[in-house]
């Protein structure tokens, strides 16, 4: 029976896996977390990735360090025909629980260029999943993939890789893996998440990236962009990007006007949809905002979820 490139994609989203880091807001306020390995959806490529590499905006290349183990330094010994006869096998053995054989036949593809193989690998070696944690070899996986294909196309399923490939290095770049030749370098990390964010689109990076700007790190500290930032990624509907960009427009900040009804609009939007368990922080800070605002302000805050929620449910259809 031949397998399909549907149900191999599907395969990879159920098995995706998702890391979490904390960090300080510079307001002052509950520590807001990063996405440090996101979780992109993981569809089939529809043919080879692009070839050779591309600047990044402020003129460096992305690379391994010099001297560096490579992460595929040689083809694993496996009796497949090709990649796609090894993504085959490894949903074949994960459905039968055979752990070993199924990492054996993700590191063939991935050995053999394919990018989802490689970034279903990185995350795994990032959280652990299914082989010994290993952020190192995570590093390299994700390297691997950003130099090879900077230049995939915004919006195709290996766009959306490769970009969540950025930011997973950006989020590395920020602290650094801890005896290994990888050292915090923020300037690095604004490079990885300004990349994934400009060029890609993607939201994830564009939170990172006005985390950045909030904070003052790899860059001057600058409101405006930050806010202009996490607005792009809270539009596309990244929970917590709503809730800290809710939070910016409650408050009101250096170039930032202060717009209570709609900072709480995106603060309600952000609590419908966050994880109690993982998003806590975004619980609190809607009950904040809300406790604090004059009963307007709620109202008029409830009439544009009211709209937001129509207009939603109009583009689905």
């Amino acid at each position: 029976m031949r397998i399909s490139e549907t149900i191999i994609a599907g395969a990879f989203l159920i098995l995706g896996c998702q890391s979490a880091a904390w960090s300080q807001d510079v307001m002052g306020r509950a520590p807001i977390p990063p996405r440090s390995i996101p979780g992109a959806p993981l569809p089939e490529p529809e043919g080879p990735p692009p070839a050779g590499l591309q600047a990044l905006p402020n003129g460096r290349v992305l690379a391994p360090a010099p001297n560096a183990p490579a992460a595929h330094a040689a083809l694993p010994l496996a009796p497949f025909a090709s990649a796609r006869d090894a993504l085959k096998a490894w949903m074949r053995d994960s459905t039968a629980g055979d752990q070993a054989g199924a990492v054996r036949a993700l590191e063939y593809a991935a050995a053999h260029g394919h990018l989802t193989a490689q970034y279903k690998l990185g995350r795994m070696y990032a959280g652990g999943e299914g082989v010994p944690s290993n952020d190192l070899k995570a590093f390299e996986y994700f390297s691997k993939i950003a130099d090879e294909n900077a230049d995939a196309i915004p919006g195709t399923a290996d766009g959306r890789i490769v970009g969540s490939a950025f930011v997973a290095l950006g989020s590395y770049f920020t602290d650094g893996i801890k005896g290994s030749y990888v050292k915090p370098n923020i300037d690095r990390a604004f490079d990885m998440f300004h990349y994934a964010a400009s060029y890609f689109g993607d939201p994830d990076g564009q939170y990172n990236l006005a985390r950045l700007y909030m904070n003052g790190q790899g860059t001057g500290r600058d409101q405006r962009q930050a806010a202009r930032w996490m607005k792009l990624a809270a539009e596309k509907g990244h929970v917590p990007a709503r809730a800290v960009f809710g939070d910016m427009l409650v408050r009101g900040s250096d170039g930032v006007p202060r717009q209570v009804s709609q900072g709480l609009m995106w603060l309600a939007l952000a609590r419908d949809a966050a994880d109690p368990a993982r998003e806590a922080w975004i619980f609190e800070r809607y009950d904040a905002a809300f406790a604090a605002a004059s009963v307007s302000d709620r109202n008029a805050a409830l009439s544009l979820v009211e709209r937001q929620q129509v207009a939603g449910r109009s583009s689905e259809r």
